[in-house]
């Protein structure tokens, strides 16, 4: 899982970006709401962990952007603030759950299980790695595809690609957002054979192209 950590506090960021990575989350810890800007538009991430009390203000602002721009990434917040009041404001105002400080690492993992899996299928599916789009299933375990029962063979940066796209189902993902997933180190127009080699092999109807943006997979 990608993870985005929002948090001022040094100590407290240091040790929650050590408790994510140690249970196999890539995070990327920033500590002011500009710069989760900047990098929630050029990347996907799978979840936002937002503390409220920011240097450059409030992380409610940057929760109302997020679902002002119809944006479905599970957020969860993180703040010290524990009146029954502020809770209610930040589910209402669309955070995905709410957790108060100070709290366990491991209270903050299962949270996060929680929020990823409610936000995408199934939670049984998702906590198994499969991923069903249309009559595509993709098994992120086993790095394995099957088209209508059929199996279909991808090379790794196919199968990355694909996965990331039906992760983020119903949501464009921008060139730069796949590049930085599935294709790190590349230069040119390397993402656009792997998407004509992807497309041949899985076929036409899954994959379409918003012009100038990205690329899309939708769920129907």
């Amino acid at each position: 899982m990608k993870v985005c950590l929002l948090e001022d506090d040094l100590v407290l960021g240091r040790s929650l970006q050590t408790v994510l990575q140690d249970a196999g989350h890539e995070t990327l810890w920033l500590r002011r709401i500009a710069d989760a800007r900047h990098w929630l538009a050029e990347q996907a991430f799978d979840a936002l962990l937002l503390d409220l009390g920011l240097p450059d203000g409030n992380g409610m602002e940057l929760l109302h952007e997020i679902r002002r721009d119809r944006r479905q990434l599970p957020v969860l917040l993180i703040t010290a603030r524990d009146s029954i009041e502020d809770r209610l404001h930040g589910l209402d105002s669309g955070a995905d759950d709410y957790l108060v400080k100070p709290f366990v690492g491991a209270e903050l993992l299962a949270r996060l299980r929680a929020v990823t899996r409610r936000a995408g299928q199934s939670g049984d599916a998702a906590e198994a790695g499969i991923w069903t789009v249309k009559d595509l299933t993709l098994d992120e375990a086993r790095m394995q595809l099957s088209r209508a029962g059929q199996a279909v063979a991808l090379s790794k940066t196919e199968f990355t690609l694909l996965l990331t796209l039906m992760k983020f189902a119903d949501r464009v993902l921008t060139r730069r957002e796949l590049e930085s997933r599935a294709l790190p180190h590349s230069e040119g127009h390397a993402l656009d054979v792997h998407m004509f080699n992807l497309r041949r092999k899985i076929g036409d109807g899954y994959i379409r192209t918003v012009r100038g943006v990205g690329f899309l997979v939708e769920r129907q």
